[in-house]
């Protein structure tokens, strides 16, 4: 179709050397007043950035959500202040989009600016996803050009790079990946100018890039990063690789421009400096004297620019509207509960079973859903039965085979969210998730509903050791803002739970789910799960004597079976699932005190993790009391390590009598 073709522009290599040196000099502006900032890679990428600006992005600035558009990112977000002058010269000064102005560019890195120390989505229009870690950018760009496969979409993936991406494993895992799949469509331009914080690349860094990418399997094409010519040849070229992704690897200088500190390691991250930027300006051409300046001419070159992607842009949608396609939306609530599996008071499973079942009863409802295991898909039951693989050329199927990757996994899947009209999703095992972390925290950063299945959540593991029985990431998960974590007690929860992570639109969600069986509970309210804490059995005299059992996970059956037994005692009891902490204290008091009542006191804490983050919830630390896994686990079958730990009904009873203070336990501690 006519808007598949790549739109050239009319600017000459001169007129694009103009706007690149216009960048350098907005780029040293904005750091030298922030008095903070990063002018080396900024002034490096100048020629790169231009050239792909003006001559082969197709983005409107108008209409910066156009789904037809080229994604591009720049992994190494530290060179932010590029991308807010590009943006500025983009939008016209801010005319176009809600792009930044030459204002805005003055408040760089100041409180409540939109132009932040590292790119944010959702700040500046351009901006895909937030960057800053090094590799993520990489590995993000990965997922956003498979979520372009998966839509059967011709725009292309730019992903910006520099030396220290390279480095950072992330980039390793994802790039081999995007190989191994012959994902074309995704331009990979890495600035190589052999520096760092510390100096030459060279004291830590001697591979040879071009030799290991060509080994994964892609495309390799060098350049003079500073040669306009050169450039538009080579973007030209690795744009219409077909059968592989492309790496640019164009060479240039740290700094460029600077008179003193061209290829300095101290340009990375310090300001030029008054006198500096002076000798910028004038060795460019532009007026020492001026600051925040950009010639008429240059805008005119982006406003062409911007004109022949507005029609562009305006022409891919009117096709759109006359195919008649919409984005396949996930269903709703009540299409979604009717679909869940049902399962039988008393009957047992597993809930990473009952997690594979609910995900392939509810999948057809839900077409964006797309992911898969870091090599685990047979222990997490993440496989979408029936709905094709993600294979080498082909991006058709729902299902990914990762390899052994969580890392560039998470990473992805964000891609693949970020994007538009898919939900991304990964799976490992729980003790795992140190991998996924950084970039479920770059999720939650960018109000991601990317989801994420752990199975394997506790000591349950048994034989194979401490080493793949999770203790403290429980604590870990919780402790980061933004990110929902479920750890359901039983099938129904579970459930539930999927459901809730399928229409969460705001937040990265994670769900904790056990290798061995659990039995089906009565009680279990959806309305509770959405609540992240319900009461789920009470029983006897609910008053200031009544025990009140708080528990998740597999631990909430151990918790009733102890209720249940002082309730034959005739001891007032209640039992809370709180299957998402996070979720319920982020419910009003209401709900909060109709759970746990604060005059509830004597209290049993019952998790098969760390109790660090329990505190809060002994309303008095005199008459609380801990069954916990405070110490690494060890190898032996679960029932034994269960006896060991101290997680049975019989050592659950006696934190429970002494927290109602009888047999002279002591107060405080664990039961065990």
């Amino acid at each position: 179709m006519w808007y598949n073709r790549r739109v050239m522009g009319k600017a000459t290599d001169e007129e694009v050397k103009l706007a690149a040196n216009t960048l350098r000099c907005l780029c040293a502006d904005m750091v030298d007043r922030a008095n903070s900032g990063h002018p080396g890679a900024p002034l490096g990428m100048a020629d790169m950035a231009a050239t792909l600006w003006l001559r082969f992005l197709e983005a409107d600035p108008a209409d910066p959500a156009w789904p037809g558009r080229d994604r591009v990112v720049f992994s190494g977000g530290h060179a932010s202040s590029l991308v807010y002058a590009l943006a500025n010269l983009a939008s016209g000064n801010g005319a176009l989009g809600n792009g930044p102005t030459l204002d805005e560019l003055k408040e760089f890195r100041q409180w409540g600016a939109r132009c932040a120390g590292h790119p944010e989505r959702g700040a500046i229009p351009g901006v895909e996803v937030t960057t800053g870690p090094l590799g993520q950018g990489v590995a993000m760009g990965v997922g956003l050009a498979l979520a372009a496969k998966k839509a059967a979409s011709s725009n292309k993936t730019w992903v910006f790079c520099g030396d220290g991406d390279m480095e950072e494993g992330v980039s390793h895992e994802a790039c081999s990946l995007a190989g191994a799949l012959k994902l074309d469509g995704l331009v990979l331009v890495y600035d190589s100018n052999g520096i760092t914080i510390e100096g030459s690349t060279a004291i830590a860094m001697a591979d040879d890039t071009k030799k290991r990418f060509e080994a994964y399997g892609w495309k390799v094409y060098t350049c003079d990063g500073h040669d306009i010519a050169a450039l538009t040849a080579t973007f030209r070229r690795s744009s219409k690789t077909a059968g592989a992704p492309a790496l640019v690897i164009a060479r240039t200088h740290i700094g460029c421009g600077a008179p003193t500190k061209h290829d300095s390691a101290g340009v990375h991250g310090s300001p030029l400096g008054a006198e500096e930027t002076r000798g910028l300006k004038t060795a460019l051409g532009f007026d020492p004297d001026k600051s925040f300046f950009v010639p008429e001419s240059v805008y005119g070159m982006f406003a062409e620019r911007a004109a022949l992607m507005r029609r562009l842009s305006k022409r891919w949608r009117r096709e759109a509207q006359k195919a008649g396609g919409k984005a396949a939306k996930t269903a709703d609530y009540l299409d979604l509960v009717k679909a869940l599996p049902q399962y039988e008071s008393g009957s047992k499973a597993a809930t990473r079973n009952v997690c594979g079942e609910v995900l392939n009863a509810l999948a057809p409802l839900c077409p964006g859903l797309t992911g898969g295991s870091a090599d685990l898909a047979p222990s997490n039951k993440t496989y979408l039965k029936g709905m094709g693989d993600v294979a080498p050329g082909d991006f058709s199927g729902r299902n990914i085979h990762y390899g052994v990757r969580e890392l560039a996994m998470a990473a992805i899947a964000n891609g693949l969210t970020a994007y538009g009209g898919l939900r991304g999703y990964g799976a490992t095992f729980f003790v795992f998730s140190d991998y996924i972390k950084p970039a479920l925290r770059l999720a939650a950063l960018m109000k991601l509903p990317s989801m994420f299945f752990l199975s394997h959540d506790s000591f349950y593991v048994g034989e194979d050791g401490p080493t793949h029985e999770p203790v403290e990431q429980l604590a870990s998960l919780r402790s980061m803002p933004g990110v929902v974590t479920f750890r359901p007690a039983d099938p129904r929860e579970t459930a539930y739970a999927i459901v809730e992570m399928l229409l969460c639109e705001d937040r990265p969600t994670c769900l904790l789910t056990t290798r061995q069986n659990v039995p089906v509970l009565d009680g279990v309210r959806h309305e509770g799960v959405a609540k992240g804490g319900y009461c789920l059995y009470e029983s006897g005299p609910q008053d200031s004597k009544t025990i009140l059992f708080i528990a998740t996970g597999s631990e909430v059956s151990l918790a009733l079976e102890a209720a249940k037994t002082l309730a034959g005692e005739g001891r007032g009891v209640r039992v809370v699932s709180m299957p998402s902490m996070e979720l319920f204290l982020a419910q009003n008091t209401g709900w909060r005190e109709s759970a746990t009542p604060s005059f509830m006191k004597r209290r049993v804490i019952v998790e098969a993790g760390a109790r660090f983050g329990w505190d809060r919830f002994a309303a008095d630390p005199a008459t609380t009391r801990y069954v916990t896994m405070d110490r690494y686990g060890a190898s032996a079958p679960c029932e034994v390590l269960a006896e060991k730990f101290g997680f049975t009904v019989e050592n659950v009873l006696a934190a429970a009598r002494a927290a109602a203070g009888v047999e002279g336990f002591a107060a405080g501690g664990n039961a065990k």
